[in-house]
């Protein structure tokens, strides 16, 4: 007889069926988000956490949300360090205008990744509607201006 105190196994959560077979296929998906060295300590935690939790979605098909809302929010304060106080929309659009993210990286993060972030700090969170790719590809995104906002400067 089991302990009800205990809680039980994960098991892998059934709208990931279409996207995973197994849990090993889940290294697959997120092989590519490798976090750079030489970021600062709190950047690199937060990107890991942001990719584990993509892999760990699964187990719970929310979690790839919450990855993503978690790379947008490290991208927001990043740029709170930059440009100091304001919102992210408007630090997204400085940022965009410094040549700093690229038309497409403004766009995702600005449509995508600013309305999940919201919906994140808000607690309205409350429904899947991220595929793995598009949330593989937030964090992809998160990597790689966190890696441009903490490059040494250029001689």
């Amino acid at each position: 007889m089991s302990n009800p105190a205990e809680l039980p196994w994960p098991v892998p959560d059934a709208r990931f069926r279409h996207w995973a077979g197994q849990f090993a296929d889940m290294h697959d998906l997120v092989r590519d988000l490798v976090i750079p060295p030489g970021l600062p300590q709190a950047a690199e935690s937060v990107l890991t956490t942001a990719r584990e939790l993509i892999r760990m979605s699964y187990y719970r098909y929310e979690f790839m949300m919450i990855g993503a809302a978690t790379s947008i929010i490290a991208i927001e304060t990043a740029l709170s360090d930059r440009y100091g106080r304001g919102t992210l929309a408007d630090h997204l659009k400085k940022a965009h205008a410094d040549g700093l993210i690229t038309e497409e990286q403004y766009d995702l993060l600005d449509t995508c990744g600013r309305p999940i972030r919201n919906k994140y700090a808000h607690g309205d969170l409350t429904h899947a509607a991220l595929t793995p790719p598009l949330a593989v590809g937030m964090v992809r995104t998160s990597i790689t201006i966190l890696a441009q906002l903490h490059a040494p400067p250029s001689p």
